[in-house]
């Protein structure tokens, strides 16, 4: 274990370098998402990879890390890493579904208010030496209807904190999901962008997202409404919504995720919505809060320890779920191999051959892989385990303990 190495990208916390190495490992920090050339350069020298949004680890990366064990995404969204190719070469991929739902559902509770308020261009006037003392347009959210649009771990907490401001609360999911409090649910997204004040966002991004709100759905929603963004870039057209805008069918917007976004922070930005008047434009920083940042660090590194030392995929997005105790007195072989009639029996022909006395043994699979967890007596573990790697249908072979 001391000898696998860990590569964490764009300025994961560093409570996650300071956790695995506590535990044993290698690892290395960097501040900047590599693009896919230098990315499958990098890979080549570590075992497992830890990213934020930024990084792509695309077919092309993943065949050149080959060996990789595992990756994470120190984030909620997943599709910067191509999972059906992780899936198909046995890499699971780990994310941190929970630990940043708080800071962007205060991020949009607190940019509701400031739309409402028009505080963000009443305080860049007062920076400019300008006086806007007026009610007009000004209003409170108290009384008023948000529609929620994907009512996950960000949307239902976004319907808590809402509704003790006093706001009525809408939402709509693919999903049947039980209301909080006093939610309601409507059937569909054209009631609820018909009914709603402020329309905020919270979905992933798949191919049935992708320009989910375009001109049509803009319409649709009440004059002198508001939208907000905190999901996915690719979710509204920027074009129309910039339209919108301007014409005051929509009185306001804040956006956080964008189709295409800088690299780095010193690569400039650009978007038909600046300079639009009420539009709250920030850098993808929903989940960007301190606490949160060290949570997701905690979190990943916890999933990277118990796969890398226990074999637990429990929380993998891309994998079959696996979590079983530690059996003392024997050696852990974990085995993932495609998902295929007879595999099973041809790896205990190997356990038989060497005699092996298995302690337990555990298999999950999914429509293309299987993977097997098996403890052992110590004395055969490893040259079983070398042997069931040899099998053709065998992916990748290990011993943990």
């Amino acid at each position: 274990m001391e000898k696998m190495k860990i590569l964490l990208l764009e300025n994961i916390h560093p409570i996650a370098k300071e956790k695995l190495i506590e535990e044993g490992f290698e690892v290395e920090l960097k501040s900047y998402a590599p693009d896919e050339a230098e990315l499958c350069t990098l890979v080549k020298q570590y075992d497992v990879l830890g990213i934020r949004s930024k990084t792509e680890v695309t077919a092309k990366v993943l065949d050149s890390g080959s060996h990789l064990l595992a990756i994470g995404t120190f984030c909620i969204g997943t599709n910067q890493v191509d999972l059906a190719t992780a899936n198909a070469k046995g890499v699971p991929v780990f994310n941190a579904p929970y630990s940043n739902t708080r800071s962007v559902a205060e991020l949009v509770i607190a940019e509701m208010i400031s739309l409402s308020r028009q505080l963000f261009d009443r305080s860049m006037l007062a920076h400019q030496g300008g006086w806007m003392k007026s009610a007009e347009g000004s209003k409170e959210v108290r009384g008023k209807t948000v529609g929620i649009v994907g009512y996950g771990h960000i949307g239902s907490q976004v319907s808590v904190l809402a509704e003790a401001l006093g706001m009525n609360v809408l939402f709509y999911d693919v999903v049947k999901k039980l209301p909080l409090g006093n939610a309601r649910s409507v059937s569909n997204l054209e009631e609820l962008l018909a009914k709603s004040d402020f329309v905020t966002l919270h979905v992933p991004e798949t191919p049935q997202t992708k320009d989910m709100i375009t001109k049509k759905q803009l319409q649709m929603m009440k004059k002198g409404s508001f939208i907000l963004n905190a999901s996915r870039g690719t979710v509204v057209v920027i074009e129309d919504l910039a339209e919108a805008l301007k014409s005051k069918h929509i009185s306001g917007c804040a956006v956080d995720v964008f189709p295409v976004e800088p690299s780095s922070n010193k690569e400039k930005f650009h978007s038909p919505l600046q300079g639009v008047s009420n539009v709250i434009l920030t850098p993808h920083i929903g989940g960007s809060t301190e606490e949160a940042q060290y949570a997701i660090g905690l979190e990943v590194a916890e999933s990277f320890r118990r796969f890398l030392k226990v074999g637990s995929t429990s929380g993998a997005v891309n994998f079959p779920q696996v979590d079983l105790p530690i059996h003392q007195g024997a050696h852990r072989i974990l085995n993932v191999h495609r998902n295929e009639p007879g595999v099973l029996g041809e790896i205990n022909s190997e356990v038989s051959k060497f005699g092996a006395n298995i302690q337990a043994q555990y298999l999950s699979t999914d429509a293309k892989i299987g993977y097997l967890v098996m403890d052992v007596e110590k004395a055969n573990a490893v040259p079983l385990s070398q042997a069931i790697g040899k099998l053709s249908r065998s992916i990748r072979t290990r011993v943990v303990y």
